[in-house]
């Protein structure tokens, strides 16, 4: 068995107008990663990429230990893939499309299968037409699991959902990987949705990863600084060029410091009194982070 379930490097794919550029991406096996980005900024392009579905220009990808997209029959023998542009055929009931499924792949867990009818709030006579968006997004799920894959990988599987249909998708989601421990890519622009599900991070941006790492680190590194500087107006700035400052907003006396690595001796080095410190969410963390990798990009010269 390969160290990874997913390995990419230096991954390149050059569009008219957009460019995949520079991408390395691991997943161990049994993590669940989260592939964050905004509307655009390359997440189903790295799907496409890791499925085989796109050639990469340059760079080198093995999924669950086979070269892609030279070796992708065996590999995605092993792999579950939902997108949020898969369609069930409309005139067919849940059982043909289970039947279907079930005649390709070998491992198809029938047992299984039913579990989740059940735990979905699905019937195997309803026709793929009368289903919700959300129970459309729940059979493809089912689809997949049943067939036991040792990888799942979910481009984008709630959007479209209102919040109700998409909390109520993610509890059941998260019910049923409670008791297994496959690997899961799992991409979103929604920090919300990718905060609840995933042990690890990544961030993409323009084509670019900005940033990757456990969520709990993630998390620990970040925080806004509150302080009161009263003699601002006379004194000036204080000179604070310490590298995990990314971001400083100054509103008359009060400042605001957003830090990237916060610590201890941060503050220490800081030299300056603290009001308040305030842990961030991850939403805040992915502006931040998106935010300062575009402006040192921008900063870079041409």
């Amino acid at each position: 068995m390969s160290d990874k379930a997913i390995e990419m490097r230096n991954v390149r794919k050059a569009f008219r107008f957009f460019t995949l550029e520079d991408v390395t991406l691991d997943l161990e096996h049994g993590q669940i990663m989260g592939l964050v980005g905004p509307n655009g900024a390359g997440k189903s392009t790295t799907i496409r990429l890791l499925m085989g579905m796109l050639t990469a220009d340059a760079g080198s990808i093995r999924l669950l230990g086979h070269d892609m997209p030279r070796s992708q029959a065996a590999a995605k023998a092993d792999v579950g893939f939902v997108s949020d542009d898969m369609k069930l055929l409309p005139q067919a009931t849940l059982a043909w499309h289970m039947d279907f499924v079930a005649s390709i792949y070998p491992r198809w867990d029938a047992a299984y299968a039913a579990t989740l009818l059940k735990r979905f709030g699905l019937h195997a006579g309803q026709s793929a037409k009368s289903l919700s968006t959300g129970e459309q997004a729940k059979a493809l799920l089912l689809l997949a699991l049943a067939r036991r894959p040792r990888l799942l990988v979910l481009d984008e599987p709630t959007s479209g959902m209102d919040p109700v249909a998409r909390q109520e998708l993610l509890s059941e989601f998260m019910d049923v990987l409670r008791d297994d421990s496959r690997s899961i890519l799992f991409s979103s622009h929604n920090t919300v949705d990718v905060e609840r599900i995933s042990d690890r991070i990544t961030f993409i941006d323009r084509g670019r990863v900005v940033a990757s790492n456990d969520k709990d680190a993630f998390l620990e590194r970040w925080r806004t600084l509150r302080l009161r500087l009263p003699n601002l107006a006379t004194e000036g700035m204080p000179d604070w060029k310490l590298p995990e400052i990314v971001h400083r907003d100054v509103d008359g006396p009060n400042v605001t410091l957003t830090v990237d690595g916060f610590s201890d001796d941060f503050l220490a080095r800081l030299g300056t009194p603290v009001q308040d410190v305030y842990r961030m969410s991850l939403e805040e963390v992915f502006v931040a982070t998106v935010m300062h990798s575009r402006q040192a990009r921008e900063a870079r010269p041409s």
